[in-house]
Parts: structure tokens; C-alpha cells; sequence
């Protein structure tokens, strides 16, 4: 009966949605009759979104309340369902770490809560962070404090409540709270220590958005989000355009946020930093943890192995029911009767519901194929000077070399020329003073977030590859990629079905075809999930090549790197100590110390 009304009420949940959309069509289109130009016409129609999700659920907390629970909540996106019939409670105060597999639909989640899909009440203002702000003539500051509108609106609010025979109560004091929070006289000097957290010296932040990159203009809307400080705070891996210092700075802003943030992040170490709480997506429902990601960890191990005790036991149970009951249902009245009643307990058994197998979580495995040895000195810099101009250099009298036992990780801030020294490394850039020496024999591939570019979406990842490496057997193309999980459909389809991730280990499959001595890997976990990350780190460790990490991810460096090279200050030093022990450091050095 319950479920009859649950399922009805998610009917009139859809009904309402549609009957909205159903009215504002007709207001767009009745417009010729009363408008005089067909803009006003394009623009009401513009107003719809229309969209790939079906979301419902119905909100059982109080409309006015801080805390949000939604229950019978299901999502689909394409036709294809992510939820069914799950619960979200999402509670003020709270930090959510939003898990899952890649392509299970965190992000598809954030964007029906950030397009307010969900009945979510409406004093509760939400920004979600899903682009760059737009390139323009603004500058970086300016772009991050152009907040007006939001005031011009709540200014109206407070008007409109100030007016009603309560005196508008609470609802009146939160919106006084926010007025005071988006204060033009301080909102300068918040905003630029934002930005200065992000990376943004005070000539930066001077400067127009349009002369900054993709990832830089990524940081100002997310400085913008830190500004704005909305009830409910969504974010998408904050962190993939952002250096080690910048992710440290991050980390410890957000675990004072005071409001509701759900944050879907690949990076373990952040999540422990920032996270109060667990949302874990697997098997069409969200299951909540309290805690932080090691805890969660804990706390699912625990639960399962729980679970697995329960769930076999039962199966002993009914195997040893079922086998009394085909032996002695029909034999004496005596054991007959005892072979109704356990059929009765079975029956009732199976009404209650019976505890299900633990479905483990599909391990990706990675493989880099061995490549044997090459004698020393396998790359050197001999007194290497580099600059994209002689007067500007990066870098000063490098001397050091790479062997194929080595295992670095490149740190430093933004600009410091990480990127340039890889490129260096494989002779991409050439130096201006001294020179690089590398072992005849010596194979380098480098991954970056660029490579994603060479990939003809129209092909498949199999297509692809032959075509990259003509003259080879389709199995063996088929098995190449194999090794970095893409397998059956996903080989065949063409590249823009892939999820982000996908694509990464179709790129990963193209490189170690080459059969590298050395990888030069520039972030490569953007866009993997946890899991991925793990069984890359697994196989890095695995294979004999050497490799020159560059990384924001604090984890994968402590499981894969030797040895931490700080590149500041136009040259290259070792530090003394562990990834952990810098990240310490950095904390240090910008004031941020517990």
C-alpha cells in the first residue's frame, strides 16, 4: 500500500513538472499576440530548459527549514536510471563528499540539485560550479565581487517580508545575514584574499579575465563561489586546475564552510580534509556515512562484512530447509508436519526479505608492459638554462639526471615551469644554455590533459588505435586496450559516448603501445575516478620504466614517488622528507596551521 502512494505521488510530482513547463510554453508562444517582435517570442521560449534528466522526489523536511530530506528521490538520465527510489538528506553545517564509479551520475546529481530539480525550498540559494567565468574586459577582481544582482533581489525580498504581519521572522534575518555577507565596503578586501589564496598576486588580479587561460578563469568562478558563500555550495573536482599550494589553501577554507557543500572529488587526501559526511552512489541508491573518506572506508568494510556473515547464513539456512522439505514432505504425517512449518518459515522468511550478496565495486587493472634495462645515464641536464625569452628565464643552471629506477614527483607553485621542465625532458623545448642529453635508445611518452585534442571522437577507441599503429591485428588492439579496462561495447563505440575518464585510458592505451622506458605524466588523474587512480598507482608501481610525475593529488604521489623535486626559484632541489611532510610545509607557509 505504501509503495501504491509513494508511486502515485511521484506521478503527480511529474504531473506538476510537466504541467509547469506546459504553461510557460504557452505564455512564450501566446506572445505574437501581444508582442511586437519575434525577439520576445525567441527569448520566452529561451527560458525553458530543456533537459536530458527526469527527476522526482518529494521533499519531507520542513519548507522553511535549513536541513533538506527528500525521499523517494529517482534519476534518469537518456532514458538510463542513476537512483531509484533513494533517499538525500543533506543537513546545514554538513560537508558531503558525493562518491561513486565513473559514470554512475555524481555530476548528473549536482546539476538536477544545482538547476533545482529536486524540490528543494526556495529561501535556500544554491550555486553550482560547472564553468569558467566568461573571458571579458572585466578584471579578475572585479569579476569576483559583481555580485549585484543577488543584492538588488534579496533588497526586494526584505521589502516584500518586512511588509507581513509577522515581520517576516527568521526567513527576514537569514536574507539581513546574507546583505551583511555581500557588504560592498569589506567585499573587496574578501575577495581579493580569495583570490590571493587561488594563486592571484595583486597584478593578476588587475588583470582583465580574457587575457587569462581556460583552467585560470576556472579558479576566479570558483573564488566567485567562495565569495558568494550560498546556502548550498556544489562543486565539481575543485581541484583539477589548481597546484599542490592552491589545493592546500582550498582544503582548509572549505573545512570552515558553514552551510551545506556536496563536492565530488577523485583526491582522498581532500576529502579527509574537508569532508563531515559520505554520500556513496552504487547500485542506483545513495547511501550515507558519517565521517570522512577514511571512515567511510572503515565503516563499508565493516558494514559488508556484516552483510556477507547475514547473507550466508541465511543461504545455509534455506539450502538446509529445502533439502528437509524435499526429503520429508512426503513421508510420515509426523515429519510431513515439520516439513510444512519449515516451508512456512521459509515463506515467511523470503516476505521479510532476505539479505543481499555484497556486490563488490569493479576494479579497473591497469598494465604498463615491461621494457627491460638501460645502462646509465639514461637522461642528463648538464648545466641547462631556459626561458621562453633570454631576459625571462625559468630556469638556471639545471644539472641532474633520470634513470629508468627513478620515481619523481615535480612540485611547486603555478608557473614555476613544471610543464616546461617535462617538455625539456623530451626535447619539445630546447635549452638556451647547456643540454640534454638522452640514451640513444630512449623512449619517452608523455601524458597530458591535451592529448585528450589528438582523439577523433567520431572513431572508436579500437578504430583509434589501428589507426594509429597500422600494420597490427585487430586482437592485439582489442588486448592493448583491454589492459587499462576499456572492454566489449566500450572498444567499439564511438569516443564521444566515453565519459572523461574513459577517453584518459583510451590515451593510456595509445602510449604504452609505444612500449616507453620513461613516462612523463602532467595531472593525470583528472577525470579518474578513486578507484582508477588506485589501480594506475598499482601499476606504476608494478612496472620497471622510470617516471617524472607532475600532480595535485597529495595520495597518488606518496603511493608512486621516491623523491619530491621542488621546481622554484629558476632551479630544481630534492626535498628532504615525504609528500606529506611538504604538504605540512605549505600549510606552514601560508599562515594556515592548525
Amino acid at each position: 500500500m505504501r509503495v501504491r502512494r509513494e508511486r502515485h505521488r511521484r506521478r503527480q510530482l511529474q504531473l506538476q513538472r510537466e504541467k509547469g513547463n506546459l504553461r510557460r510554453l504557452r505564455a512564450a508562444t501566446a506572445a505574437p499576440a501581444e508582442s511586437n517582435s519575434v525577439d520576445e517570442l525567441t527569448n520566452g521560449v529561451g527560458e525553458i530548459q530543456l533537459s536530458d534528466r527526469t527527476c522526482t522526489g518529494i521533499l519531507c523536511s520542513h519548507p522553511l527549514s535549513r536541513d533538506i530530506r527528500i525521499e523517494s528521490l529517482s534519476l534518469t538520465f537518456h532514458g538510463h536510471d542513476l537512483i531509484v527510489d533513494s533517499e538525500l538528506e543533506l543537513n546545514y553545517g554538513r560537508r558531503y563528499g558525493l562518491l561513486g564509479l565513473n559514470g554512475c551520475g555524481k555530476s548528473t546529481l549536482l546539476s538536477a540539485i544545482g538547476c533545482r530539480e529536486l524540490p528543494i525550498p526556495d529561501h535556500m540559494d544554491i550555486f553550482h560550479l560547472t564553468r569558467e567565468i566568461e573571458a571579458s574586459d572585466m578584471s579578475s577582481l572585479q569579476a569576483v565581487i559583481s555580485c549585484d544582482e543577488e543584492r538588488l533581489r534579496l533588497e526586494k525580498e526584505v521589502e516584500v517580508l518586512a511588509a507581513q504581519d509577522d515581520g517576516g521572522g527568521e526567513q527576514l534575518e537569514r536574507i539581513y545575514e546574507r546583505l551583511e555577507a555581500l557588504d560592498a565596503s569589506t567585499a573587496e578586501k574578501r575577495a581579493a584574499e580569495i583570490l590571493f589564496g587561488l594563486g592571484f598576486n595583486k597584478k593578476m588580479q588587475e588583470q582583465k579575465t580574457r587575457d587569462f587561460s581556460g583552467g585560470w578563469r576556472m579558479r576566479i568562478a570558483l573564488a566567485r563561489a567562495l565569495f558568494m558563500n550560498p546556502t548550498i555550495l556544489l562543486l565539481d573536482e575543485p581541484t583539477n586546475h589548481l597546484d599542490l599550494e592552491a589545493c592546500v589553501w582550498l582544503e582548509e577554507t572549505l573545512k570552515k564552510f558553514d552551510r551545506i557543500l556536496v563536492v565530488v572529488s577523485h583526491s582522498q587526501d581532500f576529502l579527509n580534509g574537508v569532508c563531515t559526511n559520505i554520500i556513496h552512489m552504487q547500485n542506483k541508491k545513495l547511501k550515507p556515512y558519517t565521517g570522512n573518506y577514511d571512515q567511510y572506508v572503515q565503516t563499508r568494510v565493516e558494514l559488508e562484512e556484516n552483510q556477507m556473515k547475514m547473507y550466508r547464513w541465511e543461504q545455509e539456512q534455506i539450502a538446509s530447509m529445502k533439502e528437509y522439505i524435499a526429503r520429508f514432505g512426503h513421508g510420515s504425517a509426523k515429519l510431513a508436519r515439520q516439513a510444512q512449518s519449515k516451508e512456512k518459515t521459509l515463506a515467511k522468511m523470503e516476505r521479510g526479505g532476505l539479505t543481499e550478496k555484497v556486490v563488490k565495486d569493479k576494479v579497473l587493472v591497469f598494465r604498463f608492459p615491461n621494457v627491460g634495462k638501460l645502462p646509465p645515464p639514461v637522461l642528463q641536464f648538464v648545466d641547462v638554462t631556459f626561458g621562453y625569452t633570454p631576459d625571462n628565464l625559468i630556469y638556471k643552471n639545471l644539472d641532474f639526471g633520470v634513470d629508468l629506477d627513478s620515481r619523481v614527483a615535480l612540485v611547486g607553485p603555478n608557473g614555476a615551469g613544471k610543464s616546461t621542465l617535462l617538455k625539456l625532458m623530451t626535447g619539445d623545448l630546447v635549452p638556451l644554455d647547456g643540454m640534454v642529453r638522452r640514451h640513444n635508445h630512449l623512449r619517452i611518452a608523455q601524458f597530458h590533459q591535451h592529448l585528450a585534442e589528438k582523439l577523433d571522437m567520431e572513431l572508436s577507441a579500437l578504430q583509434f588505435m589501428i589507426k594509429e599503429y597500422p600494420g597490427n591485428e585487430e586482437e592485439k588492439m582489442r588486448a592493448s586496450i583491454g589492459r587499462f579496462g576499456l572492454t566489449g561495447k566500450a572498444q567499439v563505440m564511438p569516443m564521444k559516448n566515453l565519459s572523461d575518464g574513459q577517453r584518459s585510458r583510451v590515451i593510456f592505451a595509445w602510449l604504452a603501445f609505444r612500449q616507453p622506458h620513461m613516462l612523463l605524466l602532467d595531472e593525470p588523474t583528472n577525470h579518474l575516478d578513486i578507484e582508477t587512480i588506485d589501480s594506475l598507482a598499482e601499476a606504476l608501481n608494478e612496472w620497471d620504466g622510470g617516471m617524472v610525475l607532475v600532480s595535485h593529488d597529495f595520495r597518488l604521489i606518496n603511493q608512486v614517488a621516491h623523491e619530491i623535486w621542488v621546481c622554484e626559484n629558476q632551479t630544481v632541489t630534492r626535498w628532504e622528507g615525504d609528500i606529506m611532510d611538504f604538504k605540512l610545509h605549505l600549510k606552514a607557509r601560508a599562515g594556515l596551521g592548525d
